[in-house]
């Protein structure tokens, strides 16, 4: 016993809905993954902002000097007063402009806040194949920024 007003699904719909099904699965994925490589770039430079003002306020409060010192090599970074290394992607590049007093070796160097707020200054430049983030200091006020521009070859 069947009721004439029930109807199934055609053959002909079934394989358009498994077309589209296929289509996605097949496409969004690397659509996915190409944004990730920016998230993850400026997922980097927040943390090294973050670091840079954990230093900074480290600084202001205990009234003395504090570092944030950064590896290039091992793609690590820690703060005075902080008993953790922070790891940042190995997928990034990293470039240090700071003080040559505060170059440790050819991949290890410093930013150095001082009690008032000020600190040695420079730029921590964190970038991928298209896009890169750079960290600025500033010397006078210890003020960090992040500026967003297009990576250099």
């Amino acid at each position: 016993m069947t009721a004439r007003g029930q109807r199934g699904f055609t053959l002909l719909e079934i394989l358009v809905a498994l077309v589209i099904g296929v289509l996605l699965v097949t496409l969004v994925p690397p659509l996915l993954s190409g944004m990730s490589g920016a998230t993850e770039l400026r997922g980097a430079a927040r943390q090294l902002a973050a670091g840079l003002r954990g230093a900074r306020n480290e600084a202001i409060t205990r009234q003395h000097e504090a570092v944030l010192t950064l590896d290039l090599e091992q793609h690590r970074f820690g703060v005075t007063g902080d008993p953790r290394a922070i790891k940042l992607p190995d997928s990034v590049a990293l470039k240090l402009y700071t003080a040559q007093s505060e170059l440790i070796d050819g991949a290890t160097g410093n930013i150095r806040f001082f009690p008032d707020g000020s600190s040695t200054g420079g730029h921590i430049t964190v970038s991928g194949p298209k896009l890169a983030y750079q960290v600025n200091v500033d010397w006078l006020t210890g003020a960090i920024a992040i500026v967003e521009q297009e990576a250099r070859p």
